[in-house]
């Protein structure tokens, strides 16, 4: 009786176990079929989930953005009570930039719209003749496509920029909804001129042109001696995407800050300077602007970037209008490098004043670029007078340290050459600036 009895309770023991492995292995394949099934599902829901976070203002300032307290005040200037609000108002700026980035879908595919329309109005004969020869059509659907690859960059750039300004999507949707309806159309050559500065300062195939350009500015500074220990204070103005920043950075013995007032230009430079890994991003930087191409895979092609990874801890970038964002740093700085930067000004006067209130006594000014005046500046001085104006303020010009060019008026301690300027390597065209090249010192 014992044994019989130890016998059944043996095997329904047995029998339980067998039941609970069964169940086990049934519960596992009906997990791994639901897992097949709605994969796409939860990768959306995932993905929706980090996107409302990203669009989410945070309120700690992640390690990465760097110089939490330049960051904190950037944000302070962006609220908008800290001006009246209209088109000049910073976080107004960088709404419409962000407006742009986020609508250049929409701006870039009107204009193929606009090239594929205008191919209707050739005649029947002449069309089959493009077909039969170069594929036309075959040109125009490509370029269409190809425009998907700078659709996302866009809007990466776009999406960044709201996580690092702080400010959520439903700001930005209900600014966007605002402008559509007053019909306020992108600045679409920011937005394009913002991503081509990739091409210029961050890629391989710009390299040339920042040889030509950033050399004698680095060789010259190469030459003062500095530790360190005790580095010199570097200020760059219109630093646009900051390479040059960077490359002084990485002469060792500099403490760089940059200064951009461009809200495209500062989308762009956040971004760049959030990529952690070489060329890890491509476009197609030429597919905006049909001119001047050699072949059609020319003007197709792709270029990745950055060709260097940006420390965005390495340089201090400061945002705003340069002749205000430094009020409290008079004579703060060794040295003050102004490149392609003074012809933007609006008063070059004030420009002009604030590089020598900024520099400390004995502090030296390096320019380096044209005189391009933009959209209503309210004086448009000639090289001359510039120099004559400078030494009022208080500069003694000296003759460069390094060579850059030839003497481009007698007695004046200036030297010119012609420097490239967002150049298509391959292209056919050639935009190129005679830059004027000076080293002066503060009194």
């Amino acid at each position: 009786m014992d044994v019989f009895k130890i016998l059944s309770i043996s095997f329904i023991k047995m029998v339980y176990s067998t039941r609970r492995q069964v169940f086990l292995i049934l519960a596992c394949v009906a997990w791994i079929e639901f897992a097949i099934r709605f994969s796409p599902q939860i990768e959306r829901f995932a993905h929706d989930v980090f996107l409302y976070r990203s669009s989410t203002p945070q309120n700690t300032v992640p390690v990465a953005y760097g110089h939490p307290e330049e960051h904190a005040r950037l944000l302070q200037t962006l609220e908008r009570s800290t001006a009246k609000w209209d088109s000049s108002h910073p976080r107004y700026r960088l709404l419409t930039a962000l407006y742009g980035f986020t609508r250049y879908k929409s701006g870039s595919q009107s204009d193929i719209n606009r090239w594929k329309d205008l191919y209707k109005k050739v005649p029947k004969r002449q069309r089959l003749l493009l077909e039969s020869a170069v594929d036309y059509p075959r040109k125009l659907e490509s370029v269409d496509s190809l425009l998907d690859l700078n659709v996302k960059l866009a809007s990466s750039i776009a999406e960044y920029g709201l996580q690092f300004y702080n400010i959520t999507q439903v700001e930005l949707n209900d600014f966007i909804k605002e402008a559509e309806a007053q019909g306020r159309p992108i600045d679409k050559t920011s937005v394009t001129q913002g991503m081509k500065h990739f091409v210029r300062d961050w890629s391989e195939e710009g390299q040339q042109e920042r040889l030509q350009t950033f050399q004698c500015v680095l060789k010259t500074l190469d030459r003062e001696p500095r530790t360190v220990d005790a580095p010199l204070h570097v200020l760059l103005p219109g630093a646009g995407l900051g390479r040059l920043a960077h490359d002084i950075q990485k002469l060792g013995g500099f403490e760089v800050t940059m200064n951009e007032w461009s809200a495209y230009m500062n989308l762009a430079y956040r971004y760049v300077s959030s990529r952690p890994e070489r060329n890890s991003v491509s476009f197609h930087p030429y597919i905006d602007w049909w001119s001047h191409h050699a072949t059609n895979s020319d003007f197709q092609r792709a270029v990745a970037f950055p060709d260097q990874v940006a420390d965005p801890l390495s340089v201090l970038h400061v945002e705003g209008d340069f002749t205000t964002a430094f009020n409290g740093r008079t004579g703060q700085y060794d040295i003050i490098v102004t490149l392609f930067f003074i012809d933007t000004a609006r008063n070059l006067v004030s420009y002009l004043e604030n590089i020598h209130r900024l520099l400390r006594p004995g502090g030296r000014w390096i320019n380096l670029g044209p005189l391009m005046y933009g959209t209503g500046p309210f004086v448009q001085l000639s090289l001359d007078e510039i120099v004559a104006l400078s030494t009022r303020i208080g500069f003694d010009f000296r003759d460069p340290e390094v060579v850059f060019g030839e003497v481009t008026i007698p007695g004046l301690k200036v030297q010119g050459s012609e420097i490239g300027y967002g150049r298509n390597p391959l292209g056919l065209n050639k935009n190129a600036f005679q830059a004027q090249y000076w080293e002066a010192i503060k009194h």
